[in-house]
């Protein structure tokens, strides 16, 4: 799969991986979180902490934060990072992330938190980075070193 737009360097995903969708929302209670979203739904838990969680939706990353003031002030301490909450992301390859990286450099974009390697050694590994889109979206772009730890516990 490529994508492109306005002669911008393509995205490109080798092989038949599709790319999943990484979404995260507020929400003001993660224990009723929780149950609906474990519980009824059935959707398998991953890492989690005391302000987030993150689920397996059908292999997509849904993750519920804990943003009882819903503002636009709304952020969770994510591996020593104000995540904002809600944002919308995809989960990209590591070379894929780097080239992204570098075209929203090139184009002078102001990050909310600047491309990093979060859980560095530990299960779920990845490089991240957070920025607004020009209507005041966050948007995270992610890429796991071990794809098979997406949902790692």
């Amino acid at each position: 799969m490529t994508v492109t737009k306005g002669g911008s360097t393509p995205m490109t995903t080798p092989g038949p991986r599709i790319p999943r969708f990484h979404l995260a929302v507020p929400v003001d209670d993660l224990a009723a979180a929780r149950r609906f979203y474990g519980d009824v739904l059935g959707l398998a838990e991953g890492r989690s902490s005391d302000t987030w969680v993150d689920w397996n939706l059908h292999g997509h990353q849904f993750v519920t934060h804990l943003a009882p003031r819903r503002g636009d002030d709304a952020h969770n301490e994510v591996d020593g990072h104000d995540v904002p909450v809600p944002h919308f992301g995809l989960l990209l390859t590591p070379p894929e992330f780097h080239d992204l990286a570098d075209r929203l450099r090139a184009a002078g974009t102001t990050f909310v938190i600047e491309p990093y390697l979060r859980f560095e050694g530990r299960p779920g590994e990845q490089w991240t980075m957070f920025l607004l889109d020009p209507a005041g979206n966050a948007l995270e772009f992610k890429a796991f070193a071990d794809d098979a730890q997406v949902f790692a516990g």
